[in-house]
């Protein structure tokens, strides 16, 4: 009983994390400044996983990917008392996006049992596909594009014209998303948010019905803790990108040729996922000021029930930037 009661406080304490991270990074939004947004919304989700009861260690954390001397991988968060439980961050998906005002930034970080969480160690990219429930046995990511979509669509009742997919908009996908074209699909490019994509992928609720290509390995491990539990399906193989990324994942001893599923990311349906919205996009509305207060919205999800809570919290500016030392 006490372990129940445990798991459903880490569920809804992990969304204080995020809201602190996006409350911090949203003081940037549109001043042009990538550095200025990491860095507080590292500093902030630092100091928030102070008041969580779990001795966790970083797995996936921002200083191997920002150099950024806090989260890194290896570093202890948590009160320090509770279960042991691995820990990715994303303080910030989309760090362009939020200091250029683009839609879609978003503060994100997953958790799980101690020693179940994947670790890519230096690998920074991967190939993924994700799909919510009624497709997720019958993607394959070696398969082209156009295979996928007749299943996709077969799968969930309709047309291949009718699919939407989520692609990120980057040169390396340009054939990727003239190829879904051609297949009849609708390709929604996006210059940021591989977490948003797969989020919208795996939701009911959402139009998107795929998101394809190369992207983070962070956010792919994170998003595996919010799918987990959900039906869904993301398949990943990690793809580094130019020599040094290549040489490091080799020397890491990573295999570039495994297809993962969710349950090799995370092996545990012990995990729990929030992401709290910095910039407005599909997913979640972004940090709002009224007056007084800053308005967040967040989801949060438990891989054990498949529960997805979704929160809006107005947070009275003065008195939390007196309580946690935080400028909101």
């Amino acid at each position: 009983m006490q372990q129940h009661l445990a798991d459903k406080n880490i569920a809804l304490d992990l969304v204080r994390v995020t809201e602190a991270a996006a409350l911090s990074a949203a003081r940037f939004i549109g001043r042009g400044d990538k550095d200025s947004v990491d860095a507080a919304a590292v500093e902030a989700m630092r100091i928030a996983f102070q008041g969580i009861h779990i001795r966790g260690t970083v797995i996936i954390g921002q200083g191997q990917k920002g150099n950024v001397p806090m989260l890194y991988s290896g570093e202890g968060v948590g009160f320090g008392d509770g279960p042991e439980m691995d820990v990715a961050v994303d303080p910030v998906d989309g760090t362009t996006s939020v200091a250029f005002g683009r839609s879609n930034g978003l503060s994100a970080a997953g958790i799980c049992s101690k020693g179940a969480m994947f670790n890519p160690k230096r690998s920074l990219h991967c190939q993924k596909i994700a799909v919510g429930k009624e497709a997720a046995d019958v993607i394959d990511i070696d398969a082209p594009i156009k295979d996928n979509l007749i299943k996709i669509a077969k799968a969930k009742g309709k047309g291949v014209n009718e699919v939407n997919v989520f692609i990120l908009d980057k040169p390396r996908h340009a054939k990727l998303a003239q190829d879904a074209r051609i297949a009849g699909a609708r390709v929604l490019l996006h210059s940021d948010g591989d977490i948003a994509g797969a989020l919208m992928a795996v939701d009911p609720m959402s139009d998107i019905d795929l998101m394809v290509g190369l992207g983070g390995t962070t956010e792919a491990i994170i998003t595996a803790c919010a799918i987990k539990g959900s039906g869904g399906q993301m398949l990943t193989r990690l793809a580094p990108l130019g020599d040094k990324e290549t040489a490091e994942v080799t020397e890491d001893g990573l295999d570039t040729q495994r297809i993962m599923t969710i349950d090799d990311l995370i092996a545990t349906d012990q995990c729990y996922f929030a992401v709290t919205g910095v910039t407005a996009g599909e997913v979640l509305e972004g940090v709002r000021y009224k007056g007084e207060f800053a308005v967040t919205s967040s989801i949060t999800t438990r891989g054990r029930t498949g529960t997805r809570r979704y929160i809006q919290a107005w947070h009275d500016r003065k008195k939390l930037s007196k309580m946690s030392s935080l400028e909101i």
